[in-house]
């Protein structure tokens, strides 16, 4: 006969405050993270289904038409979580814009895409210039590996907001920042 052991609870507080929404449409977490949106490096850890992916919308919304980023790039572990970055009216909830993808931008919609086809794709969002390209890119985690390493120019990257979402199933953590020339983790962090 089994016995199930608890090895884990972990109990949050159950104030019914993380899901109300200020003016501009934020919950509670979406606005102390909005709070820090002037921080080069910002790591977002919270519960599940507390609007993380929104919050990054917000944070990338406000980096590209407030301080000067001219491309996002979000990569996310798996092309299902990828369907939840696709283009959502914010400002009907108060937020001074909306997120808009373009269906060809978000990698993660077409199963039948082949990897090459994808990097052409990613190719041509980060080579494009000018005020009527396409400003965001959602992709896998592994796209964006693939489309890194055929990108020839990583100057490319200057002025590009890139949020990796559910970093920590990046394979080869030291490896991927290194690559990225993101972060330091030799210290842990």
């Amino acid at each position: 006969m089994s016995k199930t052991i608890e090895l884990l609870n972990q109990t949050y507080a159950q104030t019914g405050n993380s899901t109300v929404m200020n003016n501009m449409g934020m919950r509670e977490m979406q606005s102390r993270a909005f709070a820090k949106r002037q921080s080069q490096y910002l790591l977002i850890k919270s519960p599940p289904a507390s609007g993380k992916s929104r919050a990054m919308m917000f944070l990338a919304l406000d980096k590209l038409i407030h301080q000067g980023i001219k491309k996002v790039i979000v990569a996310v572990p798996e092309m299902s979580i990828g369907k939840s970055f696709k283009s959502t009216a914010l400002s009907q909830y108060g937020f001074f814009a909306d997120w808009k993808v373009e269906d060809k931008y978000n990698l993660c919609l077409n199963n039948y895409q082949s990897d090459n086809s994808k990097t052409e794709i990613f190719s041509e969002f980060l080579h494009g210039v000018g005020e009527d390209v396409p400003k965001i890119l959602v992709c896998t985690h592994h796209s964006l590996r693939y489309g890194y390493d055929k990108v020839a120019d990583v100057s490319l990257f200057n002025d590009v907001l890139l949020g990796i979402d559910e970093f920590h199933h990046v394979f080869g953590l030291k490896d991927y920042a290194k690559r990225m020339q993101i972060v330091n983790v030799d210290n842990g962090t």
